[in-house]
């Protein structure tokens, strides 16, 4: 009898179970406080899954929970001293607690270097990890151990595993440095080599910092040429918006976003609307300006830049 009401019982038992992989969907919905508790019921039953250990650190980490990832990470660390994908996170998650905390930044530092160069040195085709040396060696203070030349070391390693991530972690250097020349040269390397909207993006972020509208209105064309994007139309007015420049082709882009948005453009439209108030008051059309600055602030009444904008125009 006893034998017969076990194997009744274990297909209720094994299908109660948390399935881990489940947890999949609650990360491509982005609810991760469900994915938390779920894993962390199913580590009650399987106490020592690394899988599972590395998901409930994902999932402190995509809600800021650092100190509760750091742990989830150093378990997987003191479990397995040859993954180098753990390092790195460990490392990573140590990081993203450092710029949180500044006070506690200068204890973390020999952690968060060390995590980075074990995880580098245990898989030589690591490209984020390398991507992490680079920006931890450029951001640091010499005093700490920052480095140009040793961001440069691993943005040659990054060359030879990936000459896209090469020359845009070149890019990046130069920028970081100030070096606005060499960060264009490499940046402009890099959309040769592949192409992506990222690469478009990196080189037309560096025109606008350096207060260069009309070569960055010209680059982001030739990104929608080669990747057609709704959102690129976007990018355009808001360049041609802040820089008072190209006022026309600005509007139009503007408008061109406004009748083809979908929510997977990323930008409200709201900021569409308050673009198209800029361009407006820069024409002295006041009540085209007010109409759109109106539209902004009825979609997103709390954004204060909106606010700030309409005072402006009630001041034309």
């Amino acid at each position: 009898m006893k034998h017969f009401l076990f194997l009744l019982l274990f297909p209720i038992l094994g299908f109660c179970q948390p399935n881990l992989n489940e947890v999949d969907v609650f990360f491509q919905e982005k609810q991760f406080k469900q994915a938390e508790v779920f894993i962390i019921n199913y580590l009650e039953v399987n106490p020592n899954n690394l899988e599972a250990i590395e998901l409930l650190g994902d999932a402190f980490g995509h809600q800021k929970k650092w100190n509760e990832s750091i742990e989830s990470y150093k378990k997987l660390v003191e479990a397995n001293q040859d993954n180098a994908n753990y390092y790195y996170k460990y490392g990573g998650a140590l990081g993203m607690k450092a710029l949180q905390n500044k006070f506690k930044a200068i204890g973390l530092i020999g952690d968060i270097k060390s995590s980075f160069l074990k995880a580098a040195e245990l898989d030589e085709k690591h490209i984020d990890v390398r991507w992490a040396l680079v920006e931890l060696y450029m951001q640091l203070p010499g005093i700490f151990g920052g480095s140009k030349s040793k961001s440069l070391q691993y943005a040659k390693e990054l060359e030879n595993l990936s000459r896209v991530d090469g020359y845009l972690a070149k890019g990046y250097i130069y920028e970081y440095d100030n070096n606005p020349e060499l960060a264009e040269k490499y940046y402009k390397m890099a959309i040769q080599e592949g192409g992506s909207l990222v690469c478009f993006d990196k080189l037309t972020k560096l025109y606008e910092n350096e207060s260069e509208p009309e070569k960055a209105i010209k680059n982001i064309e030739e990104a929608n040429d080669k990747h057609p994007r709704n959102a690129l139309h976007y990018q355009i007015g808001k360049v041609a918006a802040e820089y008072n420049i190209e006022l026309e082709k600005g509007e139009q882009c503007l408008l061109t976003y406004l009748k083809k948005y979908s929510p997977e453009d990323g930008v409200p439209k709201a900021w569409a609307n308050y673009r198209l108030a800029q361009i407006h008051m820069h024409k002295n059309n006041k009540n085209e300006a007010l109409k759109y600055i109106d539209l902004a602030i009825a979609e997103l009444p709390k954004i204060k830049p909106f606010k700030e904008e309409k005072e402006k125009i009630l001041n034309l």
